[in-house]
């Protein structure tokens, strides 16, 4: 399960063309390897994030970028974070996870949320739907999945989506972890306790004890253990040796995206910014709502050699590991 995981969310670096792209991403997996994250984390989206960049930037597919880091890496586990359940038939995600387990030797996560991003659904033609719609959409398709990935064959007749006998073989190389994203109390954390082995949340810190009590109400329901369920926090962090450099890897990130000053001013806001003792305050009061884990991304300086070990150093801390 997921302790220390690292995402990796943006592919435009300063000075990296587009044929050097993979490699820097590849530098960030390795590094974060080495430093002791035990899992690695892509983006599934065809389209930057507003708060990270304009939609044309670079955006890699994310399965096809994972099987990819599997042939770089050797130790870390592998997922999306999280697989927008709009963008595949759910047979062939089973496949997909299947192949990624096997490529890796065992590594393969299944990340799953809902999908949420509706320009992305509108300018390439995936289905939308209503907020209601996505979610019931996403419980259809763990119907599916799930079976597939366990050795069963399963025959499902849904609103949405159908299978009749679905067979998944090679079977995955051992149990495949679950991590659904999200923090909807009613629907998504009720999902968490029903299908999942993880929850990773995507609230604000002072939110924490309030999930983890409605996370706690649907696994009392179900008759789930709730000690089964590790439940981490995605965190967005600029760290930095100094204050004075975090403001310089930003500046230079701005400057390649075309941000404005009040978007970085923005951006200082709303992520973990700064030197390790500012950054590391704000991510052990994470911890301390009661997490069992955290997974952190650097979306504006992880592609400088050093500032993923630096992050893990200083996560370690927080966590109480060191």
């Amino acid at each position: 399960m997921t302790r220390l995981g690292y995402q990796i969310p943006n592919f435009s670096y300063p000075g990296v063309p587009a044929p050097k792209l993979f490699e820097t991403v590849v530098q960030q997996a390795r590094e974060a390897e080495a430093s002791g994250f035990d899992r690695v984390f892509v983006m599934d989206h065809f389209y930057q994030l507003p708060m990270i960049g304009g939609h044309d930037e670079p955006m890699f597919e994310a399965y096809t970028m994972l099987s990819a880091l599997a042939q770089h890496t050797e130790t870390v586990r592998l997922s999306a974070l999280v697989t927008g359940n709009t963008y595949r038939n759910p047979a062939l995600l089973a496949k997909t996870i299947t192949a990624l387990d096997h490529v890796s030797l065992g590594r393969a996560t299944l990340g799953i949320g809902s999908g949420w991003f509706e320009q992305e659904h509108q300018d390439l033609g995936f289905p939308f739907g209503t907020f209601t719609d996505r979610f019931e959409w996403l419980e259809e398709a763990l119907q599916i999945i799930l079976p597939m990935l366990r050795g069963e064959r399963p025959t499902f007749h849904g609103a949405r989506y159908e299978v009749t006998d679905a067979v998944n073989e090679p079977q995955p190389l051992g149990p495949i972890p679950v991590m659904i994203g999200g923090s909807g109390e009613k629907k998504t954390l009720r999902m968490v306790a029903q299908y999942a082995d993880e929850s990773n949340l995507t609230c604000e810190t002072h939110e924490i004890p309030q999930k983890l009590d409605a996370l706690a109400g649907h696994c009392e329901r179900l008759g789930r253990d709730r000690s089964e369920i590790k439940v981490t926090k995605l965190m967005n962090v600029l760290v930095a040796p100094t204050t004075e450099q975090a403001e310089d890897d930003l500046q230079a990130m701005g400057e390649i995206k075309g941000l404005s000053a009040e978007v970085l001013e923005l951006v200082k806001a709303v992520a973990v910014f700064g030197d390790p003792d500012a950054v590391g305050e704000k991510l052990q009061e994470a911890m301390a709502q009661g997490l069992d884990g955290l997974t952190i991304n650097l979306p504006f300086n992880g592609h400088i050699p050093g500032r993923i070990e630096l992050l893990a150093d200083v996560a370690r801390r927080a966590m109480g590991d060191e």
